[in-house]
């Protein structure tokens, strides 16, 4: 296993930086977190057409590029130091991630092509109204229906999912009599009603989907999706801890760049004391989070089987340095950095966010102890 930044990374990084600092400046960002779709299509275009990014983690087979966790991890941290307005994390990295790890050779190639391409904007649909990202929790209920021709029909709502209101193509994880089953279901689909939350992160937009006697198309084996979902899950919270990591650097760049600049009683402030801690004990987090991320991407490449026991652990301690980073971001910047004309409080506000998502640390800690103890 290697902990390497190759010369093929770092151009990557390099070109996804041009590119974002072109397409998805703050004020871009304060323009599209204001609008109800809350990404802008001629982008989202530009990075399927562009630069293959909605197809970097997907095998070749089924369209995509064929890249590995190390290279979409790269593409998130760079996404999340711009606080990109864009379906990726749903649509790349949750929807792609669900279809791969169903087995359904069939639903794979028909449907993450699309995804691939970044013609479909697909979602995961998972949690329900108490929020518990746990299979268990899942009472959307899926029965066969003789009028769907032989196929299936849900009821039910689904809570807090990302870009539900905007995705062609739903993954519903939906409880069938067999046990927890994985569903697709198109995004216009009769009997489904779409409403968008309201956010504390208005960067990244939430809905939540009332089913119906919604049609729907069974995905991999009925009663099999509970391993394929916390597979999913492991994969999505590295990619969302190498998001949060991207934030974390960006607040710290802030920090030390306000520091040498900000001056009181005639020098600058970063050469008080206590504002040399705070950017320092900023640093020690960011660049521990970097390593927990490299390492998670490293083993969800090379090792996948050992994926459960650092997947959730890198995401908990992400969700901590990105939260306190971007609150001691605030604190460095003073008043200024309480306005909402200052950048700062979106990077707060996204930090606390992804906190929540895909669990909070307790979580991911819980559900850690229970893999070592065999619970």
């Amino acid at each position: 296993m290697e902990l390497v930044v190759t010369e093929e990374h770092r151009a990557l990084r390099a070109t996804l930086r041009r590119f974002f600092a072109a397409t998805s400046p703050s004020v871009e960002v304060r323009r599209l977190m204001a609008t109800a779709d809350g990404y802008d299509p001629a982008v989202w275009a530009r990075m399927g057409g562009e630069l293959g990014l909605q197809a970097m983690a997907i095998p070749e087979e089924y369209g995509g590029a064929g890249f590995g966790h190390r290279e979409l991890a790269i593409v998130l941290e760079e996404m999340g130091r711009v606080l990109l307005c864009a379906p990726y994390l749903a649509s790349a990295v949750l929807a792609a991630g669900a279809l791969l790890t169903t087995g359904d050779e069939t639903a794979k190639r028909d449907l993450l092509p699309g995804i691939a391409a970044g013609t479909t904007i697909a979602t995961l649909a998972w949690v329900e109204d108490d929020g518990r990202w746990e299979p268990d929790r899942v009472a959307t209920a899926a029965s066969a229906s003789v009028a769907a021709g032989g196929g299936w029909r849900l009821d039910g709502v689904k809570s807090f999912v990302l870009d539900g209101r905007i995705a062609d193509l739903v993954l519903v994880a939906a409880r069938a009599p067999a046990g927890l089953s994985l569903f697709a279901v198109d995004g216009r689909a009769p009997g489904l009603v779409r409403t968008g939350l309201p956010t504390l992160d208005q960067t990244r937009k939430l809905a939540r989907l009332r089913f119906t006697g919604v049609p729907a198309r069974l995905v991999g084996a009925e009663g099999g999706a509970g391993p394929a979902l916390r597979a999913t899950l492991d994969r999505a919270a590295v990619a969302l801890a190498a998001e949060q990591l991207g934030g974390a650097q960006r607040v710290l760049d802030m920090s030390v760049e306000y520091a040498k600049v900000r001056r009181q009683f005639g020098r600058p402030i970063g050469a008080f004391q206590a504002v040399k801690h705070k950017c320092a004990d900023m640093l020690v987090a960011v660049e521990s989070a970097r390593s927990a991320v490299m390492y998670a991407s490293a083993v969800a490449d090379d090792d996948p089987r050992e994926l459960a026991a650092v997947a959730g652990p890198a995401k908990a301690y992400c969700s901590e340095a990105y939260r306190e980073a971007a609150a001691e971001n605030i604190q460095i910047h003073g008043g200024v950095g309480f306005t909402w004309e200052h950048d700062a409080h979106l990077y707060f506000k996204r930090a606390t966010s992804a906190r929540l998502l895909l669990g909070d640390p307790d979580h991911h800690r819980e559900l850690l102890a229970r893999r070592i103890l065999g619970n």
